[in-house]
């Protein structure tokens, strides 16, 4: 849905959507700027160019703009720094504050392209690149949803920040996170936030799974393979785990659904994914006649606000010591490396309110409220922060995140941008 340039005098809603409109090709040139910088994590590259592009265009939108380093992360390297930069509004005392993240490290670009992945081609109405989609656009979309609002003259009665992050594909620590702990971003004076990951124009995100990653060590006793009785094989043992898994828990979590909408369908339901096994000499140049003494697994298991954390983790210390218990001789640990919680808005949140009504306004259908399977950075905005109400809604395609030849539907991403300056425009006023 496009909007021309209307009279002067008309409401200040179809200012914003106009100057939306007027906007397109900068848009998608600063969305391809942004492509053009390959913000490869891992292990974090470029991320202080892109900052400072970003940083340069909040100034001309009249921000505050603040460079902010990950001090005290091990993340945070002379090779590789972690810069974010958060570009400030000003604001009436007393009167709401939105927040508006996007993160702008993307993954590594895999084989597969039929373009180059950073070369930001626009052909027949979408841009190409990696982050195109996750989340490129996204930022794109925040900031001139912003610049527009000042284009059409709208002084806000509240404030809106922009924050643009690194690391939100390895989980955010250095980003999100850190701003989080540090107190940049905060519910004492920021009462919303919207983060544009790719979710489309017609649908508005209001929450995500939680995640238990965990490992599991089988460990054996080695011995020359030409006299394996004498050892024994932490390949087997896992063997049987991953077989009880496989039998005894997946039936189980098939059983489960969740009331949160989430997308796509099958993934309402819990899941156990095996990330990664490594056992024995994997990866040694020089092989010897050994019985493998160690075998590592990483598990990934997903689950629903259904089901209470402290079950998820007893569940799999049963199953894994049920294994164990069938073998006398048979050893596991369990070694954890990341728990994130299932979050979401809270009910009747008039930040979804507010933004299915811009929604509608622009795309002339409700949106479809949904949840992500997996996680992004609304974990830390929840937790840490403590801003309850925070969804994702942003232009480009989720299916298309993280896959060869990523794009973004130009006008998907004039239409967010729109979307999010009318959300922007009630929630925080307009004086």
């Amino acid at each position: 849905m496009h909007h021309i340039n209307p009279p002067a005098g008309t409401r200040r809603e179809d200012r914003v959507l106009a100057e939306v409109e007027t906007a397109r090709d900068e848009i998608v040139a600063f969305t391809a700027e942004m492509i053009r910088i390959p913000t490869v994590n891992p292990p974090g590259e470029c991320y202080r160019d892109c900052a400072e592009l970003i940083g340069r265009r909040l100034e001309t939108t009249g921000f505050a703009v603040e460079y902010v380093e990950a001090e005290g992360r091990p993340e945070h390297t002379a090779d590789y720094p972690r810069v974010n930069v958060v570009g400030r509004g000003a604001a009436l005392p007393g009167r709401p504050r939105l927040h508006l993240n996007g993160h702008f490290d993307v993954v590594p670009p895999g084989d597969g392209w039929t373009v180059d992945p950073f070369a930001g081609v626009v052909r027949e109405g979408r841009i190409y690149g990696r982050g195109a989609s996750d989340m490129k656009s996204g930022i794109a979309a925040a900031v001139f949803a912003l610049e527009a609002l000042r284009r059409a003259g709208v002084e806000l009665e509240g404030a809106v920040d922009i924050s643009a992050t690194v690391d939100e594909e390895s989980g955010g620590f250095a980003g999100v996170s850190h701003l989080c702990e540090a107190g940049v971003i905060s519910s004492d004076d920021t009462r919303y936030a919207i983060i544009p990951e790719p979710f489309g124009p017609g649908r508005v995100c209001v929450g995500h799974r939680g995640v238990y990653w965990f490992d599991v060590i089988a460990h054996g006793h080695t011995a020359h393979g030409s006299m394996s009785h004498l050892g024994r094989s932490a390949i087997d043992d896992m063997g049987a785990l991953l077989e009880a898994f496989r039998t005894r828990l997946a039936p189980d979590l098939a059983t489960r659904l969740s009331a949160l909408p989430v997308v796509p369908e099958p993934s309402r339901r819990p899941s156990l994914n095996v990330n990664a096994i490594t056992g024995g000499q994997s990866g040694e140049a020089t092989q010897a006649p050994c019985v493998a003494d160690r075998c590592a697994a990483t598990f990934d298991r997903r689950f629903i606000p259904e089901e209470p954390f402290d079950e998820v983790r007893a569940e799999i210390a049963r199953l894994v010591a049920s294994v164990e218990g069938d073998d006398p001789e048979r050893r596991f640990t369990i070694e954890e490396r990341m728990v994130v919680h299932p979050t979401s808005a809270p009910p009747g949140s008039p930040l979804v309110a507010a933004l299915s009504r811009a929604v509608e306004t622009v795309i002339g259908r409700p949106p479809e409220l949904v949840a992500s399977p997996g996680t992004y950075d609304q974990k830390h905005l929840a937790r840490i922060a403590g801003i309850k109400h925070c969804v994702a809604y942003g232009p480009g395609p989720l299916e298309e995140a993280h896959q060869p030849d990523e794009s973004c539907a130009v006008d998907d991403l004039v239409a967010s941008t729109q979307a999010l300056a009318l959300a922007a425009l009630e929630l925080v006023g307009s004086a």
